[in-house]
């Protein structure tokens, strides 16, 4: 039996790791978690749906199953006014992913994430950062996680701060930074150079989440991955942002503008934007050429957009039972069991 301090080990050297995220927006399209605070109460108040969602990326091929406690700290929850149940919203969402990790032979996850609190040059503000994210790895940590996610941090100092507190209580950290629209994080650091000094100061895997999508996140990715030789980790947001609007936050619809709340598309009004399964597929073919060795989605994905992923690398997870076949389909399929007849009415659509 692998321990938690050799698992992730283990598992990267058998390949590229999956890891299927973005739990708040996929929760939020269900109807499960409100957009706008984006705390997991779900997992209180409907733990069955968190499980099938774990249950699902699984089955797309995630390798990991990472407790969902993203905004599940002390300061999301005070805003929401329920700071009481910060120790059982964590315990619950750790029982519900490791009872789905121990029963699917996968990876079990901690998390920790961007505090809201944190100012470079207000240690108050550090105090309060460290207390939040102790009590959280604590309990990931009596949970018997393999590792520990730190994502979406975007202060050089509050990332480096999650790598230490993690370090100490013996867990393995992945440590993914989120690119805003310079290369810059928010205390001035260059994100590559940030990448390159969680590396050296002992991350098991660095790299990039949240914020961009594949065709602003990549260029990035790809000068870590030729700086350092610690694992690095890809996993953008599943929308087409370009150089122009490089985060999904900056994503302007033109068409839809007049409507959308502030006329922003970020966080209700992306649909436009959506990546197709075949786009993940893309963005994980350029992830397997660069070497990155921890590839995911974030926000905006679901599980078919995963699937897609595992199968651009060569997995079959066992949702591939259901991957498209256009042969068989009624007008447009080519299968010798379809109507000839239907299949020339296909023109017509």
């Amino acid at each position: 039996m692998s321990t938690s301090s050799d698992a992730l080990h283990d598992r990267l050297q058998g390949g590229p790791i999956i890891c299927g995220e973005g739990y708040l927006f996929e929760l939020e399209r269900r109807g499960y978690v409100q957009a706008g605070p984006f705390v997991p109460e779900v997992v209180l108040e409907h733990p069955g749906v968190v499980e099938q969602v774990h249950t699902e990326l699984v089955r797309a091929g995630s390798d990991v199953v990472e407790a969902f406690t993203y905004y599940a700290h002390r300061e999301k929850l005070r805003v929401i006014g329920r700071e009481g149940s910060l120790e059982e919203m964590n315990r619950q969402a750790l029982a519900i992913a490791g009872k789905v990790a121990k029963s699917t032979g996968t990876l079990f996850a901690g998390n920790i994430c961007n505090t809201n609190v944190y100012e470079a040059d207000d240690t108050s503000t550090h105090v309060s950062v460290r207390d939040m994210f102790e009590e959280q790895v604590m309990w990931a940590m009596e949970a018997e996680v393999d590792f520990i996610i730190a994502e979406t941090l975007d202060w050089y100092g509050e990332a480096a701060m999650a790598l230490e507190i993690i370090a100490a209580a013996g867990l393995p950290a992945v440590v993914t930074l989120a690119a805003q629209r310079d290369r810059y994080l928010f205390d001035g650091v260059d994100i590559v150079d940030a990448c390159e000094r969680l590396s050296s100061n002992g991350a098991a895997v660095v790299g990039l989440n949240c914020q961009r999508g594949p065709a602003t996140l990549m260029p990035l990715i790809d000068e870590i991955r030729r700086r350092i030789d610690t694992p690095v980790a890809a996993l953008p947001v599943a929308y087409r942002t370009t150089p122009a609007e490089p985060t999904f936050t900056a994503l302007i619809d033109s068409e839809a503008k007049a409507t959308a709340p502030d006329g922003r598309a970020f966080p209700t009004a992306l649909d436009p934007f959506a990546l197709t399964r075949y786009e993940c597929a893309a963005f994980a073919r350029e992830c397997q050429s660069m070497g990155v060795e921890y590839i995911g989605l974030c926000c905006g994905a679901g599980p078919h957009h995963l699937r897609a992923v595992a199968e651009a690398l060569g997995r079959v997870p066992e949702a591939s039972r259901y991957s498209p076949d256009m042969s068989r389909h009624a007008f447009y399929g080519d299968d010798p069991s379809i109507s000839a007849a239907y299949r020339r009415r296909g023109n017509e659509f």
